[in-house]
């Protein structure tokens, strides 16, 4: 794919830059306080939902947090922290809220694309936390109902705020790196019985787990593949039916990119990468949870000189934080999404793919 074409799936010629929130705090200076958007969650029960709220919370500027909703009862009886500093709503009282713009999806899994159904048949727009669900067909019927009230949705995929990665996406779409023949990925940690045991309820594995962040990012640098071959293996199948150790090839006309993932590496989250090799550059982030990263240059580009050289970014306001601040700007017509419903099908779709599962009968786009 080149890098037009890439562009053009992307529907953006340009990245959200390391500054994301630059064109943002920008055209908020030139507001006299503009009226906060109002919003509320559904869910405590996802992976995200504590830390996503915590965030949300701090983006004062843009945001009245109206609201929160756990539909599970003994998971509301045990709310602490943070989510006792709002109302606790029924979710039919939160919907009905006057003025509400945005509701963020936060359910367990299972939970997650019934609830931003009902949320996006309400009118709202959705920050909707991943995976989009086990069938392909429900995920587009939802981007199907969000594009013709064209409303917003926003994923909850991790790496779209991170300075690095944003750095990257940059030097990837400025041509710094050439065209990418090659991006590697590792997405891996180790998980206890219990958290074993709730995982094996999905049959996409690690993969489905947390294997989703790097191909989201794998198909923001390259665009949608032509084939996806996946290798999946159990490493305790007398114990349960966790896919805990998996690898997805993913097929470019003059590219291939690997992605790994598993639940059973000790220390696993140390060795999580992501590198893209270009014919004059190459971008290597390791730890994945850090801002510092590896660059190569064939020329000079601004600041960064020819070769291998060790780059650090300043931390970001919290990825979350940015995530919001980007909603927001989409929402006031700032500035026009860098996901659009294209990217969110295509990613969904190789997740599905990369985790084993058939989508013969799904409704692939």
């Amino acid at each position: 794919m080149t890098n037009l074409h890439r562009r053009t799936f992307l529907k953006t010629a340009s990245v959200a830059t390391v500054g994301a929130s630059l064109a943002t705090s920008t055209s908020r200076a030139a507001r006299t306080k503009p009226e906060k958007i109002k919003i509320g969650q559904i869910g405590t029960g996802h992976a995200h939902a504590a830390g996503v709220f915590s965030q949300l919370l701090k983006v004062t500027d843009d945001y009245e947090v109206v609201g929160l909703v756990e539909n599970d009862p003994q998971r509301r009886a045990k709310l602490t922290g943070r989510y006792l500093d709002v109302p606790l709503l029924t979710e039919e009282a939160l919907l009905n809220t006057s003025g509400l713009q945005a509701v963020v999806v936060e359910t367990e899994v299972k939970d997650l694309l019934p609830t931003a159904r009902r949320c996006v048949e309400a009118g709202m727009n959705i920050h909707l936390d991943k995976p989009a669900g086990e069938n392909l067909s429900d995920y587009k019927e939802l981007l199907d109902e969000v594009r013709r009230r064209k409303l917003h949705l926003q994923m909850g995929y991790i790496y779209r705020y991170h300075p690095a990665f944003q750095f990257c996406y940059r030097a990837v779409d400025e041509g710094w790196l050439g065209e990418p023949f090659e991006v590697h990925a590792v997405m891996s940690k180790k998980v206890g019985p219990s958290k074993r045991e709730k995982l094996a309820r999905f049959s996409g594995g690690s993969m489905f787990e947390i294997g989703c962040h790097v191909i989201d990012a794998m198909v923001r640098v390259m665009g949608k593949p032509e084939q996806v071959t996946e290798f999946s293996r159990q490493s305790h199948p007398d114990q349960d039916a966790l896919v805990d150790n998996q690898l997805a090839v993913f097929d470019y006309p003059n590219a291939i990119a690997s992605v790994r993932s598993a639940l059973v590496e000790y220390e696993g989250s140390l060795r999580r990468q992501f590198t893209v090799c270009g014919e004059f550059g190459t971008f290597d982030l390791r730890p994945l949870r850090g801002n510092s990263f590896r660059l190569a240059l064939e020329k000079p580009r601004g600041e960064y000189k020819t070769g291998y050289q060790d780059v650090t970014l300043p931390d970001g306001p919290g990825i979350f934080i940015s995530a919001f601040r980007d909603m927001a700007a989409v929402l006031r017509g700032d500035k026009q999404t860098d996901y659009p419903l294209s990217h969110e099908l295509a990613v969904h779709e190789m997740i599905l793919r990369a985790s084993g599962y058939d989508l013969s009968e799904s409704a692939a786009g």
